[in-house]
């Protein structure tokens, strides 16, 4: 099965951060961490204007409630409007 977002919507896999210890050695569990908030654009919807700022391939940091969460081939992936991308991502 293949997601293909609509309009101002597109498609990311979140980024999960590596498991966290402390300085004091206590490991914290992914439970207590917050929700990752970057992620990579798998696909963009067919709104033209968006297509031109976010491509896929790019890392996002996106709204910390923003979009929907669904699931495909056993990942987590989310769903988000326009508006829940905050920006892109760039490396220096």
């Amino acid at each position: 099965m293949r997601i293909r977002p609509l309009d101002d919507r597109v498609l990311v896999e979140p980024l999960e951060e590596a498991e966290t210890t402390t300085s004091s050695g206590i490991i914290i569990p992914d439970t207590a961490k917050e929700k990752p908030r970057t992620g990579v654009v798998l696909a963009v919807g067919t709104d033209e204007d968006l297509q031109q700022k976010v491509k896929e391939g790019n890392k996002i940091l996106f709204a910390k409630y923003g979009g929907e969460e669904v699931e495909l081939d056993r990942k987590g992936l989310r769903i988000l409007s326009r508006n829940d991308i905050l920006a892109v991502l760039e490396e220096e």
